[in-house]
């Protein structure tokens, strides 16, 4: 909502990668990945590397129903020395498939946008995001673009309410009509979300009732609540600012990882 501009996510998906390769290039890949447990550097290589391929085989292959498999080759490198490059050469695919299909074209999806564009969307704010989970585990700061934070604010709780077959959670987010209004500080963005009986979603601008009081709202620069929606950061942290009840902020936070 109030989008300032929503960036070229085709181009993105290429930058964001290659910030990635250049990160990795001469790291440590047994580091751990504090955003995502469990993972080390190489186990989130690897998962970028695999979704983009992934992505790329449905857009050229203009699914229409589910895939029943996820399988595609992977061509990994022999040597963890070759990630960088295999990254890279991933983006390359993605480009290819990118410039072969019209980004208007109908596809499956498994979110809100049944056309080919949700795929470049997605792709990047993945891509984005785990470039911020390898400069956490090399112990570097992020620099995220506010407009592109905005746009993967967006992007994350347009698609959410469809994420039930990969993240189960969601199901929990049921209610009465709450709202919990997200609002992003130096974008003017604001996400409205109703939690009603059957489900959840984004409130229209004409349903939002022109501010109506929320149960609970969360204020933060884009890029903050960016990576508080996707658990890279605390609720309590210094640039996020909640108001109303917290209850109803504790359980949206416990069932909506992503």
């Amino acid at each position: 909502m109030q989008n300032p501009g929503r960036p070229d996510h085709r181009a993105a998906v290429a930058a964001e990668t290659h910030r990635l390769a250049d990160l990795i290039r001469g790291a440590d890949l047994t580091a751990a990945v504090p955003g995502c447990p469990g993972w080390t550097l190489l186990d989130l290589t690897r998962h970028v590397g695999a979704v983009q391929r992934w992505f790329s085989v449905l857009l050229e292959q203009r699914v229409q129903e589910r895939p029943t498999s996820r399988d595609v080759d992977l061509r990994l490198p022999a040597e963890e020395s070759g990630y960088p490059d295999w990254l890279a050469e991933g983006a390359a695919v993605a480009a290819g498939a990118f410039d072969a299909v019209d980004p208007d074209a109908p596809m499956w999806v498994w979110g809100a946008d049944g056309h080919a564009r949700f795929w470049a969307r997605r792709m990047y704010f993945e891509t984005l995001l785990h470039r911020t989970d390898a400069e956490r585990a090399l112990g570097l700061g992020s620099e995220l673009d506010p407009a592109s934070a905005h746009d993967g604010v967006d992007e994350f709780l347009v698609n959410l309410p469809f994420a039930g077959p990969f993240a189960p959670k969601v199901a929990n987010l049921r209610g009465t009509g709450e709202v919990i209004r997200f609002e992003s500080t130096d974008t003017a963005g604001r996400w409205p979300v109703a939690l009603g009986p059957d489900g959840f979603g984004l409130l229209a601008e004409d349903e939002d009732r022109a501010g109506a009081a929320a149960a609970a709202t969360v204020r933060a620069p884009a890029a903050d609540l960016l990576l508080l929606l996707y658990g890279r950061l605390d609720r309590t942290a210094a640039a996020v600012r909640t108001e109303g009840d917290d209850a109803l902020l504790e359980r949206w936070f416990a069932n909506s990882e992503f």
